[in-house]
């Protein structure tokens, strides 16, 4: 990293001292961009990069509601608005106790390249709160989605900010958002929300987006090093939407899942995972993977211990497929990836492998598709799905998914295209960084100071 972006990421130390997972977020990026800097001055001239890491607007708000038993609960919302240089703010909404500021804005930062990847006009953003949906009843969860709404409804709009579900955030949970957001501001405005009810302007494809998204960048960039998933050997961490999805199009490419995890531990299965079984026990029932041995008393449990690296990374494949969450991989864990062989690392979460371990997994040899692209199919098929809503048409699954695969395989080209220009290997995470950062540091420009 050069003196200059040394000295960017030391002012954001200062003033997001507690904020270690934004700061991991801005260092990532930052360490990958001195090629772009060095080759476009004016960057520096303009403080362009200062202006980057920090959000345009920051929200965060009192969530008061009641639960079953008449009792007055309390949580934190937020809504980070990061950058609206190429389009509205774009990206979803999380309920899950580990939400805090620091947490949505890394969020909200990856959104913004994320989004600007697709080549779609959105900007980036993120919002949640430390409400957790498991364990409550529908009611608890309506009454915490309305009075959620109450506050954000201020602050979105089809044309400002489209938030969208994420970890915590489905189908129910936008359904109830929309419906308060509609009787507050008396007006159908579909293109609010994304995620919604095929009833009533959501998409075909959108569930399966973000994980199908995920395999057709690996196709992409395993078929560009002379590789294929036909006949590999996949782990996948996670079982949540993401996880589910990219798990059946890797079945579909005939490659051969044998372990999925939830965050107890994870299930062992060398005849390959049964799918369904899993989408029953996460989609229907929502309950712990463990239960799968009910109906597959052959296959294998193991638990995860506190401190130690996830089981699911230590079973041996060739592809490994993080859709959990932030920092799942660490070096140790990456270290044990290539002793085992692995051959490509694809993120399926946000940020899933630290910085240590990204630099440790290319040196080696491993092949990884970095989140900020690969993960990008979910907000590529929620802006779809706002074109479908401002034309008032709905397309059909097989149309969707083409256009998905189109942008996805175009988010690869950009990747490897940039590593090339910058003489950068097969490091796509630089790639990725750097395509996205030129095209919201253009706009920026363009704009003047904003």
């Amino acid at each position: 990293m050069s003196d200059y972006l040394e000295s960017v990421l030391a002012k954001v130390k200062e003033k997001n001292a507690h904020e270690s997972e934004f700061i991991q977020a801005v260092a990532e990026v930052l360490k990958t961009i001195k090629p772009l800097v060095e080759k476009e001055p004016i960057m520096k001239k303009t403080s362009l990069i200062e202006r980057l890491v920090e959000p345009e607007r920051i929200i965060s708000f009192r969530v008061s509601w009641m639960d079953d038993n008449g009792k007055i609960q309390v949580n934190k919302g937020y809504r980070v608005q990061f950058n609206g240089a190429i389009g509205p703010y774009k990206g979803g909404l999380r309920f899950h106790p580990s939400v805090n500021q620091s947490i949505m804005k890394f969020l909200a930062f990856e959104q913004t390249f994320k989004n600007a990847l697709t080549g779609l006009p959105i900007g980036g953003g993120k919002g949640g709160s430390d409400f957790d949906p498991k364990g409550k009843s529908d009611a608890e969860i309506m009454r915490f989605c309305q009075s959620f709404m109450n506050e954000l409804y201020r602050h979105i709009g089809h044309d400002i900010d489209v938030p969208a579900g994420d970890i915590g955030v489905g189908a129910r949970e936008v359904g109830y958002l929309f419906g308060q957001y509609r009787k507050i501001k008396n007006v159908y405005e579909a293109g609010v929300l994304t995620g919604k009810g095929l009833e009533y302007g959501g998409s075909l494809a959108r569930k399966e987006a973000t994980g199908y998204g995920l395999m057709y960048f690996m196709r992409e960039m395993l078929k560009a090093n002379n590789l294929e998933l036909k006949d590999k050997i996949v782990t996948i961490s996670g079982s949540g939407n993401v996880a589910i999805y990219a798990a059946q199009k890797a079945f579909e490419y005939g490659a051969k899942v044998v372990a999925m995890s939830d965050s107890t531990g994870c299930i062992y299965d060398e005849n390959g995972i049964d799918l369904e079984e899993i989408k029953r026990l996460k989609e229907v029932e929502r309950l712990r993977i463990k239960e799968y041995l009910q109906k597959h008393p052959n296959a294998q449990y193991m638990e995860n211990t506190e401190g130690q690296t996830p089981k699911v990374y230590t079973i041996k494949a060739e592809i490994v497929l993080p859709c959990a969450t932030q920092n799942d991989i660490n070096l140790e864990t990456a270290k044990l990836l290539v002793e085992n062989g692995v051959k490509a690392v694809g993120e399926g979460a946000n940020m899933p492998t630290t910085i240590d371990a990204i630099e440790y997994l290319i040196k080696n040899g491993v092949i990884l598709a970095p989140a900020k692209a690969a993960n990008a199919g979910g907000v590529a098929t929620s802006a779809l799905e706002m074109s479908q809503n401002s034309m008032r048409l709905s397309w059909t699954f097989e149309e969707v998914d083409k256009k998905l695969d189109c942008i996805m395989t175009n988010i690869f080209k950009a990747c490897s295209d940039t590593a090339k220009e910058y003489n950068l290997g097969i490091d796509y995470v630089a790639g990725a960084n750097i395509a996205g950062f030129k095209k919201v540091a253009t706009a920026m420009l363009a704009q003047g100071i904003i």
